[in-house]
């Protein structure tokens, strides 16, 4: 078995932590929802699908996840999220935003509200889930984690994903800033982008069919392959 599917962090690394990750139900938030649980945590997992939640619940490990039905894009939901988490497991250790869109269109195609769609889910989002937390964590005296998911555009920019390449270049913005001003509170922000890694969802709009024929993802990229959901 190759090295990147095997699991990096010792057993029990995670044990009596609570971590919540927003859009935990799919793709790479499932993914690593599964990992956490396998290191001990308490997962909690929010979107706005219910029946998403609850696969993935079911799949993973009925005892260790907690569903929660949020839309980051709503702060009074996120509070009250907040608040279910606290009242059932007693804490939270951790917050992953990852909970994200997307659309790949010549900007000038999008209407105004396609493009505050996404920066309402990555910028505000991830925003309004940290803001939440951090207050929560400060005023109880907690240390506490947060992992952004970035892209690499967030430096560089791309065209055709101008609302997400906004957005996420906000949120790189907010976990410089909050890194350094959270510090003092033992909050430690980091963030990670990763590069293309499949997934059903995102994949098929990202990446339809008929593109992958005309491009082949592996040659623009320096290992030469697409990213394992363990690493």
């Amino acid at each position: 078995m190759a090295q990147y599917n095997e699991p990096m962090l010792r057993e029990g690394a995670l044990d009596g932590k609570v971590i919540w990750v927003t859009g935990g139900g799919s793709g790479l938030g499932k993914s690593m929802t599964k990992y956490f649980v396998e290191l001990g945590a308490t997962v909690v997992i929010s979107g706005r699908r219910e029946e998403v939640l609850a696969k993935a619940q079911e799949e993973i490990s009925n005892k260790k996840i907690v569903p929660i039905a949020c839309d980051v894009r709503n702060y009074n939901e996120v509070e009250q999220a907040l608040q279910q988490i606290v009242e059932t497991c007693g804490q939270l250790d951790g917050l992953v935003n990852n909970a994200a869109g997307n659309f790949i269109s010549p900007t000038e195609r999008l209407s105004s509200r396609a493009f505050d769609i996404i920066i309402d889910i990555v910028l505000k989002g991830s925003k309004n889930c940290t803001l939440a937390c951090g207050k929560y964590w400060i005023e109880n005296k907690r240390k506490a984690r947060v992992l952004n998911i970035v892209t690499t555009y967030s430096w560089t920019g791309s065209a055709f994903v101008v609302p997400s390449a906004t957005a996420k270049a906000g949120v790189l913005a907010l976990t410089r800033s909050l890194a350094v001003e959270w510090a003092k509170y033992g909050i430690n922000l980091n963030a990670i982008a990763p590069g293309p890694f499949p997934t059903k969802g995102a994949w098929d709009r990202l990446f339809p069919e008929e593109l992958l024929k005309k491009v082949k993802l592996e040659d623009r990229i320096p290992l030469k392959r697409l990213g394992e959901h363990q690493e």
